[in-house]
C-alpha cells in the first residue's frame, strides 16, 4: 500500500508542507521507539467528511502518553481542532488520520525525560487496508510463530510505536508465507489478535472475542462491533480462545480502524465455514458501513463532521 502525500502536515502547532515535516536522526523515538500514535478514519458523507469516534481516539492517545510518561504539550481541544484543520486544509473527502506524539532529540539515555515532546498530525487517502477485495471475499491468514507480549512486559492498552516491532514480525512472516495477515497467540497459547486488528469468531450463533487479558489493544472498532452485535440481540462473549477453535468457527473476521471489518476466509489453509463472508459478519458489516457512510442514522453519535 503506497502512501499518497497530502499537501500539509500539522507539526508542533503549524501546518507545514509534507516534505518539510522532518525529524532529526538523533530523535529519541527513532532509536528507542518512544512514540505514541492513533489511527483514525474520516468517511465521505454527502454533507462532507466526518471522523469516526474522534473523541475516543483522542482519549486513547492521551492514555498512551500517560502510561509512557510523555507530557503532551497540547490540550485535547487543541489536538481535536488540529485534526479538523488538517483535514480541511488538505481537502480530503475521506482519509486516514495519524496523530503521533514522540520524544525528540536531547539524549541517548534510555530515560528520555529531557527530550522535547513533539506532536504531528498526518492525513492520507486510504482504501481497503488488506486489499480491495478483502471486504467482499475475505482474506487468507495464518497463525504466527510470534506471540503477543506477556503481561507486565509491555502495556497492551497503550498504542506505542516501539511495540509495533512485534506487529512487524507477525505481518512480515505472514507476507512471506503468502498470507494477507497473521494471527498472534498470547503467551499462554490462546488467540490474541492480528498484527494490527482485533479478531471475532462466530460459533453457534454467538460472537466470541479474546478478552483484554489476552494482550490485545482495547480497539475502538472492536467496541463498536460489540455495540452493534448487542443491538442485534447477539450474545457476545469475551473469553480465552484456544487456537483450534479458529479452525472450527462458523465465521471469523478482523476489525480495526484500517481494516474496518474484514472477513477471514481461511486460517492455516483450513477453510472457515463456507469459505466466504458469513451471514452474521455481513449483518455487522452492513450495520457498520451504513452508519459511517451516512446511509443510516448516527444513533450512537460516532461521527464528528469536519465542516467548520
Amino acid at each position: 500500500m503506497t502512501m499518497q502525500k497530502a499537501e500539509k502536515i500539522w507539526f508542533d502547532g503549524d501546518l507545514v508542507p509534507w516534505d518539510q515535516a522532518t525529524v532529526h536522526v538523533a530523535a529519541h523515538a527513532l532509536h528507542y521507539g518512544s512514540s505514541v500514535f492513533e489511527g483514525i478514519r474520516a468517511y465521505a458523507l454527502p454533507e462532507g467528511p466526518a471522523i469516526f469516534r474522534l473523541e475516543e481516539h483522542i482519549d486513547r492517545l492521551l492514555t498512551s502518553c500517560k502510561i509512557y510518561k510523555m507530557d503532551m504539550p497540547y490540550t485535547r481541544q487543541e489536538i481535536r481542532q488540529a485534526i479538523l484543520e488538517t483535514i480541511r486544509v488538505n481537502g480530503h473527502r475521506a482519509c486516514y488520520i495519524r496523530p503521533v506524539v514522540f520524544r525528540g532529540c536531547d539524549t541517548f539515555s534510555v530515560v528520555g525525560y529531557t527530550c522535547p515532546v513533539h506532536t504531528s498530525i498526518i492525513t492520507i487517502e486510504m482504501g481497503q487496508y488488506l486489499g480491495p477485495e478483502a471486504v467482499q471475499k475475505g482474506v487468507d491468514v495464518g497463525v504466527s510463530s510470534w506471540n503477543r507480549m506477556a503481561p507486565n512486559t509491555y502495556p497492551a492498552a497503550a498504542k506505542v510505536g516501539g511495540q509495533y516491532i512485534n506487529s512487524q514480525l507477525i505481518a512480515m512472516e505472514a507476507a512471506d508465507r503468502g498470507y494477507a495477515e497473521g494471527i498472534a497467540l498470547n503467551v499462554n497459547g490462546f488467540v490474541s489478535e492480528g498484527s494490527g486488528e482485533n479478531i471475532f469468531l462466530v460459533q453457534d450463533g454467538r460472537l466470541l472475542t479474546p478478552s483484554l487479558g489476552s494482550s490485545i489493544l482495547n480497539g475502538i472498532t472492536r467496541k463498536s462491533v460489540v455495540t452493534l452485535a448487542e443491538e442485534m440481540g447477539l450474545e457476545v462473549c469475551e473469553e480465552f480462545i484456544p487456537r483450534e477453535v479458529l479452525y472450527l468457527a462458523d465465521e471469523i473476521f478482523f476489525c480495526g480502524t484500517a481494516a474496518e471489518i474484514t472477513p477471514i476466509r481461511s486460517v492455516d489453509g483450513i477453510v472457515i465455514g463456507a469459505g466466504e463472508r458469513g451471514p452474521i459478519t455481513t449483518q455487522l458489516m452492513d450495520a457498520f458501513f451504513d452508519i459511517v457512510q451516512g446511509r443510516a442514522l448516527d444513533r450512537y453519535g460516532w461521527l464528528t463532521p469536519v465542516a467548520a
